[in-house]
């Protein structure tokens, strides 16, 4: 089955040109059939192909297509890589992207682009896939353009919705700043290395620079800068809570289970690179300490069900990047396909919850929907169970791994494993804020799960793979050859306690909060630092009025102060310079010829004079 490999991205691609192709004029079944039917094709090829690679002693499958240029030395090519690392992306992307694609066959069937919808997410789908498959990095970084104008499309679906469409440029421009590092970041990689193949340059890094060198910390922070653009990590995070525009099937596939995981697929798989620079790896721990605690406090302050679950993205993506950069390479790709469960779930009953109650996404106007969508509610229920780690889950397995790698990893470890455990302890807070108020109390309205098997199935299946999930583990070690290793202490681990008792503790203090009333958030909202801390948070930490200050005002400044384009007024200029020879030269042509006769004469006698000067 591992010659069929180009078939995989290729079923997706085929059904978006045929969507495209036919402008929306084919019958919503048919648009149906093709649009989930061609990732169905592709989740089963890539379970046989899964099937077929695990059981073979190879460690990885290399497959040439065709050269897609070649110019002197430079000859990139379409060729697909498997390996563990590539084949647990494929899983995710085709596995979950199923059922997403499963579940919005039911949740968009009224709206009049469905077509169109579902051509854009199976582009994104082929998008995907080249950029994990790719063998080279300019084939990834066609992949990484892609999801990057399909995010684009898909934030902006509802177009005539100006907001929208803001949210959508927004991602677009913030994600290019990432892009631009990230390209700059090949050019240098091919200057010194001569070749963007991605395991011979990995090869030839490794064997030509030292450790510590300029040449690796340059080139690791410039790829380093493309991941947390397309990662929404700080400081480049504010793109993603304004992305929830989109329908919310969008938000599950790609703002929670695979684009915004592009930049954690990219440091691991050019992880030789950040072991090669250890400060610029060491930077990939702070930034990602950084964002798992902003975004966890800014979540605790929202009341939109769907930001509240893109701010936890956006934690949950932090560590991931904790894991690369405390060298918990396996760990972070394992929160990676754990997160891509549970996320989906979550953002999915989100969509069944917004459904059921006509486009509602305010927490606080919903209430006692736990005894009315038994099926939403068992899915924010288990959901959130992972998300916040609690025991047994598959979030619980992950996360931990994490953690306690970032401890025994020596340094500044105990520290990024303490802001780790405190970000754990928020996540249960605003994750259990949100089912309690949403799904106990008091009803407010009567509403029916009014939604059929095409969105329940689904459902089902990610609650299933949510609790049991984290038994499945991919074998890395051919991937990552110096995996740091968790040191479990002899008798009582004191941390590993402390690692999973502290969800425990957050469950318990959210119960206490928002359920039995023991303590009232309003007392402290009730004071005037306690107003402005709040709304200090919600506006996620005055990052997006920052921006604003140092760009988008000089900007606005600029554009007021140049209204009148000193550009074109230099064209103009020269226009009306050459206007004014035109009119020079037409006056001398009098149509007499004496006159004619005399200005050769005395051009002749100047070119003489000036000619006997020299």
């Amino acid at each position: 089955m591992l010659q069929f490999l180009w078939l995989v991205p290729t079923l997706p691609l085929l059904g978006f040109l045929v969507l495209v192709l036919t402008e929306g004029k084919l019958p919503n079944k048919t648009v149906q059939t093709i649009g989930v039917g061609s990732v169905f094709g592709s989740a089963l090829l890539s379970a046989m192909i899964g099937i077929e690679f695990l059981g073979s002693p190879t460690s990885a499958y290399i497959q040439t297509l065709w050269t897609w240029m070649e110019v002197g030395p430079f000859k990139p090519q379409i060729s697909l890589y498997l390996d563990h690392l590539s084949l647990i992306m494929l899983f995710v992307i085709t596995g979950v992207g199923f059922l997403i694609h499963l579940y919005s066959a039911g949740f968009m069937e009224e709206d009049p682009g469905y077509s169109r919808f579902f051509s854009y997410m199976n582009l994104f789908v082929f998008a995907m896939l080249i950029l994990v498959l790719g063998d080279n990095l300019v084939l990834l970084f066609l992949g990484w353009e892609g999801v990057g104008l399909c995010s684009y499309l898909l934030i902006g679906f509802w177009y005539t919705n100006a907001d929208y469409g803001y949210a959508a440029r927004k991602a677009f421009v913030v994600t290019r700043v990432g892009d631009t590092a990230m390209a700059v970041g090949l050019f240098f990689l091919f200057m010194h290395l001569e070749t963007l193949q991605i395991q011979p340059l990995m090869e030839k890094a490794a064997s030509e620079w030292p450790v510590g060198s300029a040449l690796p910390a340059i080139a690791a922070a410039l790829l380093l800068g493309g991941a947390i653009g397309k990662s929404a990590q700080f400081p480049l995070q504010v793109w993603l809570p304004d992305a929830m525009a989109g329908p919310t099937p969008i938000s599950a596939l790609i703002h929670a289970a695979t684009m915004v995981t592009a930049g954690v697929y990219l440091v691991a798989r050019t992880h030789v690179l950040f072991e090669l620079a250890p400060d610029v790896q060491f930077a990939v721990a702070v930034i990602a300490t950084i964002t798992l605690l902003i975004s966890g406090f800014t979540a605790l302050t929202q009341t939109d069900i769907k930001r509240i679950l893109a701010y936890s993205t956006i934690s949950q993506i932090g560590y991931m990047f904790l894991g690369l950069g405390v060298g918990a390479w396996s760990a972070a790709i394992f929160h990676l396909m754990t997160h891509a469960f549970f996320k989906a779930l979550l953002f999915l009953g989100a969509g069944g919850v917004i459904h059921c109650f006509h486009h509602e996404h305010d927490i606080f106007k919903m209430g006692g929907l736990g005894r009315n969508l038994p099926v939403t509610f068992a899915s924010f229920l288990i959901g959130g169970a992972a998300l916040s780690a609690l025991p047994f889950t598959s979030g619980h397995y992950s996360k931990d791994e994490i953690l306690l790698t970032a401890f025994h990893s020596g340094g500044y470890g105990p520290w990024f494993w303490f802001a780790g455990v405190v970000g754990a302890f928020v996540t249960v807070i605003y994750t259990f804020r949100l089912i309690f108020i949403a799904f106990f109390g008091p009803k407010i309205h009567d509403v029916d799960e009014h939604f059929d098997g095409r969105m329940r199935i689904p459902l089902l299946i990610l609650c299933v793979l949510a609790l049991l999930g984290g038994l499945v583990q991919m074998p890395l070690d051919s991937v990552f050859h110096q995996e740091s290793e968790i040191v479990h202490a002899q008798g009582f681990d004191w941390v590993e306690a402390i690692t999973t008792g502290v969800p425990l503790a957050g469950l318990v203090a959210a119960y206490l909060v928002f359920l039995k009333g023991a303590f009232k958030p309003e007392t402290i909202l009730a004071t005037n630092w306690g107003r402005s801390l709040q709304q200090f948070w919600y506006c996620g930490w005055g990052m997006d009025a920052l921006y604003i200050f140092l760009f988008v005002r000089p900007i606005e400044w600029l554009a007021v102060v140049n209204r009148n384009d000193i550009v074109d007024s230099l064209y103009n200029g020269v226009a009306a310079f050459s206007r004014i020879c035109y009119q020079g030269l037409a006056w001398t042509q009098t149509g007499r010829l004496r006159w004619y006769a005399a200005g050769m004469i005395v051009g002749g006698v100047l070119v003489i004079g000036l000619g006997g000067m020299q």
